[in-house]
């Protein structure tokens, strides 16, 4: 708009000085007209009103077109040391066979034009910035309430299910936003509450009969070698299916009462390496299928590091790790446990969770844990890496995502080994290591299989394990 202005103003201010020059100077030709009619001139003589002007001043082109054409010019131009701008008009006087031209000083207009071209540019700054500043005034006040239902959806997807928009009487047109975002929220929480308790109520029934099935498996199983050869292979599968069945049932009875928040952690310090150990060792026993235990690579700096773990829930995450691995990836290969630096979500995660001790989860004071977990060289905290590899085709970056996932098990299922599993396993795995304040993921190995990562953090002292 200023240089709109701008120039639109100059046109007009440039087209009026011209009018105005070529009236005088064709009213100061006629008086030159007197004088040369009188005989007070000499013939093929150019006369000058001031030392200023000379025939240098007049361009060539502009004497041509006044004295060939006959008819009046008019030409704008720039001299002087300092840029001075000029018009000047050519007025042809045929009766005497002469051409009158007059130069007029356009300084004044430049001045003007220089003004008005300084006050737009400064208004439009001004304007500029005063309407940024409202902009994002308005629009951050216009959007205030959407940030917070922003957030209140982050915090909904986090799993914090009792989170709630408040009603903001100075917006009544984000009264209707506000109620049905809450029943929608009341909803979602009454319908996730429901189907845990399902969940747990169906584990709950099942485990009964479950239990009566065992005992009369194993009456059976105690006189199996007086049965014949296919009651003895049935009777073998039936115990195949029924223990796996008293797995998923107990399986599904942890992640429901996990989803009520009713979980029992025992958490205790204890010496990471010698935590492996033995977790993976009682992992294979309890596979049962004779395999020989893989190597366990246990970094140096690794041999006085203490975590704060539930023993149990670590040992069920090492066992259901190299159950998976011999499900779906021809058994596990190696298992090595080092230190590193977190990452950011792994510091958050530090930092945000309950601190340890005995009692439920929700019961759990928010103490922050990261005073308590040890630095490395550089001041940051350090966290445990415990890494499972196994020999199989890997996992796809797709499937990644959702290996975790309750019940999922995937393309890889068809074709990884047996695929006996239930796809409960990695779903408790996320879900032990999260109750210990860790983090863990998939990735692939250098040999071309699945490398499954869990991250503790590590805790301050140099003291002996605890058991």
């Amino acid at each position: 708009m200023g240089g709109l202005s701008y120039f639109t103003a100059r046109h007009f201010l440039l087209a009026e000085r011209e009018t105005a020059a070529q009236t005088q100077a064709f009213a100061n030709a006629l008086v030159v007209l007197k004088e040369l009619a009188g005989g007070n001139t000499h013939k093929s003589t150019a006369y000058y009103s001031s030392l200023g002007i000379s025939e240098s001043s007049i361009s060539a082109q502009l004497r041509s077109e006044v004295l060939r054409s006959g008819g009046a010019a008019t030409q704008t131009y720039v001299s002087g040391p300092y840029g001075q701008p000029q018009i000047v008009v050519g007025v042809p006087i045929p009766s005497v066979h002469a051409a009158y031209f007059e130069v007029f000083s356009l300084s004044d207009l430049g001045h003007t034009l220089r003004v008005l071209g300084i006050t737009l540019v400064g208004t439009g700054v001004v304007t500029t910035i005063l309407g940024i500043a409202l902009g994002r005034f308005a629009s951050r006040r216009s959007l205030r309430p959407l940030a917070g239902v922003s957030r209140a959806a982050v915090a909904i997807a986090g799993g914090r299910l009792d989170t709630r928009l408040e009603p903001d009487a100075a917006d009544p047109d984000l009264e209707g936003l506000t109620g049905s975002f809450n029943t929608m929220v009341d909803q979602l929480q009454a319908r996730i509450e429901r189907e845990a308790r399902f969940n747990s109520d169906v584990s709950h029934e099942l485990r009964s009969p479950l239990t009566t099935l065992s005992a009369s498996l194993e009456v059976l199983e105690a006189d199996r070698f007086n049965l014949p050869p296919r009651a003895q292979r049935a009777l073998q599968l039936l115990g195949d299916d029924l223990r796996r069945f008293q797995r998923m049932v107990g399986d599904l009875l942890e992640m429901s009462r996990a989803d009520a928040g009713s979980v029992d952690v025992f958490l205790e310090e204890v010496n990471v390496g010698e935590l492996v150990q033995r977790a993976v060792e009682a992992g294979m026993r309890s596979l049962g299928n004779g395999a020989d235990v893989p190597p366990v690579v246990i970094s140096p700096d690794v041999q006085s590091v203490h975590v704060e773990v539930d023993k149990r829930r670590f040992e069920r995450v090492m066992a259901n790790l190299l159950d998976n691995a011999a499900n779906y990836g021809g058994g596990a290969t190696a298992i090595s446990v080092s230190t590193r630096s977190p990452t950011r979500s792994e510091e958050s995660a530090v930092s945000s969770d309950g601190g340890g001790g005995t009692g439920k989860v929700d019961k759990v004071d928010k103490v922050d844990r990261i005073d308590r977990v040890g630095p490395d060289h550089d001041g940051a905290p350090k966290v445990v890496e415990i890494a499972v590899e196994d020999g199989g085709p890997g996992i796809s970056d797709a499937e990644r995502i959702k290996v975790f996932d309750r019940f999922y098990r995937g393309s890889a299922s068809g074709r990884r080994g047996t695929g006996t599993g239930s796809g409960l396993g990695l779903a408790l795995v996320a879900e032990h290591v999260r109750l210990m304040h860790g983090e863990t993921w998939v990735e692939s190995a250098h040999s071309g299989g699945a490398r499954f990562v869990v991250t503790l953090p590590v805790l301050e002292g140099d003291e002996g394990p605890v058991w």
